[in-house]
Formats: structure tokens, C-alpha cells, sequence
């Protein structure tokens, strides 16, 4: 994980402090950037691949300016996504430049065979948190045999599942794969998008499957209880984060109501968000009464509530002890001789298989130096 300076840290707390304040979220901590809308997938629930093949990608001088409007923003987590950003041919250039960034970087793709296709250890160097869909929408569930590859690449590994109404039941095969495997889950809902068949699950039924599998798998699902509890309320979506679509224009309040603003490329964001136009918008998203579930609209809160706190970074919290590497989860093959290191070794299980029962042992967020390149 990169070094974040800690006036960063101060900025994005006064900023939580003022959407307090304000009783609303004016300022986002997270933006999920849509690099492409090319993809190799034709997944149901998606709009993105419906004009994969007429769709021209932004130049990457575009691309940069965007990210450098986000980085004087109130980010600190900036997601790559698309389609699949790793379609793109200049990737590593863009990876490389937004690593200089002062957020942390999600990389979302479904691609097959990356060891093959692509650098992918050269890219891990600048991905802090690498998510792969695997699911029955994406028809690429053959992936959960590789996991133990993808931990090699030096980021911490989340496998993303889309969960439709078709397939609640098998959700716990998959996390318990996950968990085998030491890597992590996010679980969401396949929201119903124009232009998409409707495979949203009963969310009644999604909000007790979900937390019944927090409660057995502690540590490996990274949905915070928040989305679970919210996605069944009448009303459980915030603008704490964005979307900038791949044409570098900003969907606001949300990506469900289908509305554009303002192209990141030549227009400040934060000058946008203070504006009466986004003080209107969000007051429309306020009063919306669609129960979308959309993933980032009900989740991202979570992470900056108080009283949500421990429940969002709890499945974290092992990996930050272990500054940053993809956590261990099974204690050594051999039998330790000494006692010490046995009972060593038995903590060690423990604790990556249950999770940190506790907030005594929780440390302040650590940091890696950025790779030579």
C-alpha cells in the first residue's frame, strides 16, 4: 500500500467533518472512474458492453486531466473501472501516473487468463486493492481456481460478486472458496439498469443472507453491515461518492437516475459540488424513493460513520497489521518444535480465520514506500 501523507488524512476528516454539518453529503470520499466501456464480457445486468464496439476510449492526456481534478478533490479512494480498464493500451501509464495521487487505488476487472495476457505483477506494484468479478453473470465462476495466483501480484485480492435473484443460495460456496484461498469478498446487488434484464435479488432476502455469512466468515466479506441494513430501507443511498463516466463527464447525484453534469476534464469538481445546481441535485437523490442497492450509493457512508466504523474496516484491519500483504490463512505445514511458536502459530490462524475480536489491538493505518520504478 502506498504512503499517503497525513495532512491528506487531516483534509478528508474536516471535509467528513462539514458534510456533518451539513446534514448532507456534499463531498465524496470515493469515485469510481469508468476508464473504457469496452469489455470482453456481455453480462446481463450491464450496459457498458452495448457499445463496445463503436466506442472510442478518451486520449490518455484526458484521462490524466481527469485524475488530476479528482486529486484536488475530497477522493481518497479512487476505484479504475469500465467495461475492463485493462483493455486499455495504456494502462500501465495511467497506473503509473495516478499512483503519485493521494488516494488509494481499486482496480475492478473480470478478464480470463491474466498471467497469460497481461504484466500483471508490474501492474500489482501500483493497484492497492485489486477487485475480480467472478460470477454467474460474468459465466466465469472456472476463475475461483486461480485465486491463489492472483495473490502473487502483490495487491490485496478482493473477489467482487455480483449476486442476482437467481443465485442467493450459492453465495456461501463462493465465500468459502474465498476464505480457502485468503483472499477477500465483496458481495453487492446486480442493480436493474436501462437497457439491462432485471436480475435484482429480494433484497429482504439478500440483507439476512448477507449478514448471516458476515457472522460466519468473519473477516472475508468487505460489504460493510451498513449495506445489508440499508438496501432495505425505503430510502439508503448518499452522494459520498461518483461516477465519471469514460467520456470524462460526471454522473450526478447517481448513476441510476441517467443524469449528466460536468466534464472533469475541464471543469473543477469541487467547485461543482458547492455549486446550487449539485446542492439541487442531491436534494432530488434525497427524495428518491428507487431501491436501487446500488453498491457504492449505500455502502460508502459506512466508511466514514462513526457508529459504522468497526463493521467497515474490521476485514481490513488484519491486512493493515500485516502492512499491507495479502493475508495468511492457515498456520505453517509443519509442526513448530518450540511451544512459543506453536501458540504463535495458532494466533496467527485464529485470527486470520475469525477476524480482530477487539479494538485494543488496532494501530494507526500503516504504509508502504512507493516501488522503484
Amino acid at each position: 500500500m502506498r504512503k499517503i501523507p497525513k495532512k491528506r488524512f487531516l483534509d478528508v476528516a474536516g471535509m467528513i467533518l462539514r458534510n456533518k454539518m451539513a446534514k448532507e453529503a456534499i463531498y465524496p470520499f470515493y469515485c469510481s472512474f469508468k476508464l473504457t466501456r469496452r469489455c470482453n464480457f456481455t453480462c446481463s445486468f450491464c450496459n457498458c458492453w452495448h457499445v463496445k464496439n463503436k466506442w472510442t476510449d478518451m486520449p490518455t492526456e484526458d484521462v490524466k486531466a481527469v485524475l488530476d481534478n479528482l486529486a484536488r478533490s475530497s477522493v481518497i479512494v479512487c476505484s479504475f473501472e469500465g467495461g475492463d480498464p485493462l483493455v486499455r493500451d495504456d494502462i500501465l501509464e495511467l497506473l503509473k501516473y495516478q499512483y503519485e495521487k493521494p488516494w488509494y487505488l481499486l482496480f475492478t476487472t473480470s478478464e480470463r487468463d491474466m498471467q497469460q495476457r497481461y504484466p500483471m505483477a508490474e501492474y500489482g506494484k501500483y493497484i492497492d486493492f485489486l477487485h475480480i468479478s467472478i460470477d454467474e453473470g460474468h459465466k466465469n465462476l472456472d476463475m475461483y481456481d486461480e485465486l491463489e495466483e492472483y495473490t502473487k501480484w502483490g495487491s490485496i485480492v478482493t473477489v467482487q460478486i455480483v449476486v442476482t435473484k437467481n443465485d442467493i443460495g450459492a453465495l456461501e460456496q463462493k465465500i468459502k472458496r474465498c476464505q480457502d484461498a485468503g483472499v477477500k469478498a465483496v458481495v453487492m446487488c446486480a442493480v436493474h439498469l436501462k437497457n439491462t434484464k432485471d436480475h435484482l435479488p429480494d433484497l429482504w432476502s439478500m440483507s439476512r443472507v448477507g449478514m448471516e455469512m458476515k457472522r460466519k466468515y468473519p473477516g472475508v466479506i468487505i460489504s460493510p453491515d451498513g449495506y445489508f441494513d440499508r438496501i432495505t430501507w425505503d430510502h439508503g443511498c448518499d452522494s459520498s461518492s461518483i461516477i465519471v463516466d469514460a467520456d470524462g463527464f460526471l454522473w450526478y447525484p447517481c448513476r441510476v437516475l441517467e443524469e449528466k453534469t460536468i466534464n472533469l476534464i475541464d471543469s473543477d469538481l469541487m467547485t461543482y459540488l458547492e455549486s446550487d445546481d449539485a446542492r439541487e441535485r442531491r436534494g432530488r437523490m434525497a427524495a428518491c424513493d428507487i431501491q436501487c442497492a446500488w453498491y457504492q450509493y449505500y455502502a460508502t457512508q459506512s466508511f466514514v460513520n462513526p457508529r459504522e466504523l468497526l463493521s467497515a474496516w474490521m476485514p481490513y484491519y488484519r491486512d493493515l497489521l500485516n502492512k499491507g500483504k495479502q493475508p495468511v490463512f492457515a498456520a505453517p505445514a509443519m509442526r513448530p518444535v518450540d511451544p512459543q511458536a506453536m501458540i504463535h502459530a495458532q494466533i496467527l490462524q485464529e485470527t486470520a480465520m475469525k477476524g480482530i475480536s477487539s479494538l485494543d489491538g488496532l494501530v494507526e493505518l500503516p504504509t508502504m514506500e512507493s516501488p522503484g520504478r
